[in-house]
């Protein structure tokens, strides 16, 4: 991914953050004829060790059968996204468009059952904790459970991680008027206005 150095987030904090917090994200590889990708959530595994994502496909999803063991693959997530109206700039200037979004590359490993169900687990107990009556892997019976034969559970081991956080960056006089208009606008806008205050404010 093309980025200019003063768009380029390198903090590894920050960027851990960003991707547990993007995570439904678009895993793309090489096909016969042409790149094939998937939507579908990316979770980083737990633990020490070199960065892991891991997901898995409907086992319908032909992409999964033209993917290998070792094969390079790439994750791309979106954060936030807005266009910025060059009126709210003290200075005449062409709009722009303020955006994070980061590209991972890593090598493709299938999951056996086991390690399918660890990653179900772990997927399951990260977006229940807010509810009410939180579903569990342990709670489920045999038969819901057979349903995950119909999925196909998959690691990327991270080799290089791209994210551009691109909010303005040499604009800064003009930081209060945008985040001003991109709040009133609300939605991805006003997320973006979250982003500026997040990443670049002191």
């Amino acid at each position: 991914m093309y980025i200019p150095e003063k768009y380029r987030l390198e903090d590894p904090v920050l960027i851990r953050e960003f991707l547990e917090s993007n995570a439904f994200g678009l895993l793309v590889s090489n096909g016969e004829a042409a790149p094939l990708a998937t939507h579908l959530p990316l979770e980083i595994e737990p633990g020490p060790g070199p960065m892991t994502l891991f997901g898995h496909f409907a086992k319908a999803n032909p992409q999964w059968r033209q993917i290998k063991d070792g094969q390079q693959v790439l994750c791309i997530f979106q954060g936030a996204h807005s266009y910025v109206s060059s009126s709210w700039y003290e200075e005449e200037e062409v709009p722009t468009w303020n955006y994070i979004a980061a590209h991972v590359q890593g090598s493709f490993r299938f999951q056996d059952a086991a390690e399918l169900r660890v990653s179900l687990g772990h997927l399951m107990d990260k977006y229940e904790r807010d509810s009410e009556r939180p579903v569990t892997m342990v709670g489920l019976s045999a038969k819901t459970l057979r349903q995950v034969r119909g999925i196909v559970g998959f690691t990327v081991t991270v080799d290089r991680v791209d994210v551009a956080l691109k909010l303005s960056q040499g604009r800064e006089l003009d930081h209060g008027r945008i985040m001003e208009e991109l709040t009133r606008r609300g939605g991805l806008s006003a997320a973006v206005a979250a982003a500026m205050k997040r990443y670049l404010q002191p």
